[in-house]
């Protein structure tokens, strides 16, 4: 996607980032443009916001509105597995459609029935530790974080476990679309998987219709074709986006958490001796590196930020990485401080207004779950490599393996 000709023409100063400065140092080149410029431009096109009063302003602002399906058309889709994820989901809708779309599951993601789940979420990651904490070292990414929160999405929606290695793959494919940079040659391939995930959920459909039970899934599909509002690709497109956030966005967040407390080990002995802090450094560590490093949007209309006039039909991503790491919105931002006293009441990496993330509770609840579990259990833990988050756009990612240490 090329950045837009009268885009570029109206905002000739504008600077533009390029991918290659931004794989190098996302962080100081977000820092290093934020002083001067609200919002830059992107060498693959759009438009970046980069200051937390504007992002947290937009995100409410009915003139820039979900992308539909804009996104996979500016890659050249225009159908397909991946076109349908963003044309039927209530992520990319806006108005009655969003709320028709967003009512149907928003009710079972309650944040009093997701506490109740907490229990068998530590109970789900203190048995993963007892795989392997006789070993004294483990992936903790491939052993822990990538397998917590798919055991946990399988046991809410209820699919079985044995499906786990089969989906997990598939959903690590498909989530590659929703980042800047893919070759066009990678598409096919991130179709195929958008294809085979869409069928091994219409198989889940049939197979909990076919015999109800007590589960998510069962309670979705019979209230769904009772109201009789949401069309076959609706119901299905639906749940796909819950698998893709429940799966890939918390397994990079708990491998992230872990990884910046062991690197302060004077924090990470604080979480060990108080839990009461856990709920703090796991928002710490969501702002100081968030996996999900942006949110895409369409402007309805033109829209001024700071002088710079937006024109519409454009795509605007709102940076988190860059607005959580805001000097006018947080103190010392680039320091890692699970005691920090000026974190927003509501945590802004799930996202502003209508479109607020519906998984928030069940993030929280793995996140915070998964953390005392190590840290109750392993306190002498130890880091063998840092882990290498990169991205900049769209789900962030961690290159290679996670090993960590200790004596049991």
């Amino acid at each position: 996607m090329a950045v837009d000709n009268l885009a570029a023409s109206l905002h000739g100063a504008l600077p533009v980032l390029t991918l290659g400065e931004l794989d190098a140092d996302p962080h100081g080149v977000f820092r290093r443009y934020r002083r001067d410029h609200g919002v830059v431009l992107h060498e693959t096109g759009g438009y970046f916001v980069l200051r937390f009063a504007d992002v947290e302003r937009l995100g409410r602002d009915p003139r820039v509105g979900s992308s539909g399906t804009s996104f996979p058309e500016s890659l050249g889709i225009k159908s397909g597995a991946i076109f349908d994820l963003f044309d039927y989901s209530m992520i990319t809708a806006d108005g009655d459609v969003h709320r028709r779309r967003r009512a149907s599951v928003s009710r079972r993601f309650a944040a009093r029935t997701i506490n109740e789940m907490r229990q068998s979420i530590r109970r789900t990651a203190d048995d993963l530790i007892n795989g392997w904490y006789s070993d004294g070292e483990v992936d903790f990414i491939g052993e822990f974080s990538a397998k917590l929160p798919a055991r946990i999405i399988a046991d809410l929606l209820g699919l079985s476990r044995e499906d786990i290695p089969e989906f997990t793959l598939l959903v690590y494919e498909v989530t590659k679309i929703f980042s800047f940079g893919l070759y066009q040659d990678e598409i096919p391939e991130i179709e195929k998987a958008a294809q085979r995930l869409g069928s091994y959920v219409e198989t889940a459909f049939d197979q909990h219709r076919s015999r109800p039970r007590e589960d998510f899934l069962s309670d979705f599909l019979a209230a769904a074709d009772d109201a009789g509002e949401l069309s076959p690709q609706e119901m299905l497109y639906q749940i796909v986006p819950l698998i893709l956030g429940g799966t890939d966005t918390t397994r990079v967040a708990l491998a992230v958490q872990l990884a910046l407390l062991l690197q302060h080990p004077e924090q990470w002995a604080a979480v060990c001796d108080d839990p009461s802090l856990v709920p703090a450094a796991v928002s710490e560590a969501m702002r100081f590196e968030p996996s999900g490093a942006s949110t895409v949007r369409v402007t309805r209309e033109n829209v001024d930020v700071e002088g710079t006039v937006i024109p519409a039909g454009q795509l605007v991503s709102f940076s988190m990485m860059s607005a959580m790491r805001d000097e006018a919105a947080y103190r010392d931002p680039d320091i890692f401080d699970i005691r920090r006293a000026d974190q927003p009441r509501m945590h802004p990496i799930f996202g502003f207004g209508a479109h607020r993330c519906i998984g928030e509770a069940l993030a929280r609840a793995e996140l915070e779950e998964g953390l005392c579990a190590v840290a109750a259990r392993i306190p002498q833990l130890q880091l063998d490599a840092p882990p290498k988050i990169v991205g900049h756009m769209g789900v962030r990612r961690i290159d290679g393996a996670m090993r960590v240490i200790w004596k049991p």
